[in-house]
């Protein structure tokens, strides 16, 4: 009879054990959906490859986007936005951090290396150089489109609408709010 007590006290030792790792277990996998869900729906980390965005981003900062933004409302012009590549369509997971420039119904022109939207200068705080490419347009952003254009003007710098065209308002993933890292660049943009 000792034995048979010795026995049932040891399976209970380790219920308690097995029920603590089993709710260890379900906290965690909650915790992942979450986590994806989030990620997929609402926000994403991304890395700056290349040198299409100087001055305002550099490479190997991590951005935060905010995919959230777009699901009530859309572009705005001088939004950063990350976009899947448009050149690389059988390539799912590439993508480019762009400035969005024309919004549907604008008109972009590029003449005497100055850039301008509806006719107009368009004033660029965010870049420090004259357009070092050809001149381009002029051209009317088609309905549920968006111009976009790296903030790199030397010429060749930025692969972007000028080379490929338009990109669909479909193709936009998310705008980049902050940058996170490295630490000293961190800031709102």
């Amino acid at each position: 009879m000792n034995g048979q007590k010795e026995k049932k006290g040891c399976s209970m030792g380790r219920s308690p054990l097995v029920k603590e790792l089993l709710d260890w277990f379900k906290t965690l996998l909650l915790a992942v959906i979450i986590v994806m869900l989030l990620h997929y729906f609402v926000f994403n980390l991304s890395t700056v490859k290349g040198h299409s965005m100087q001055p305002t981003l550099e490479e190997k900062e991590w951005l935060f986007v905010n995919k959230a933004v777009y699901l009530f409302g859309s572009p705005e012009r001088g939004n950063i936005v990350i976009v899947e590549d448009p050149e690389h369509e059988l390539k799912s997971n590439e993508y480019l951090v762009k400035r969005v420039i024309g919004i549907p119904g604008d008109q972009i022109e590029i003449r005497n290396k100055r850039l301008y939207l509806n006719g107009e200068r368009l004033v660029e705080p965010y870049t420090d150089l004259a357009i070092e490419d050809e001149d381009y347009g002029p051209y009317t952003v088609e309905p549920g489109a968006y111009f976009i254009m790296g903030d790199n003007r030397h010429a060749g710098a930025s692969r972007d609408s000028r080379s490929f065209g338009t990109v669909s308002g479909n193709n936009i993933k998310g705008r980049a709010d902050f940058i996170l890292w490295p630490p000293t660049q961190m800031k709102s943009i």
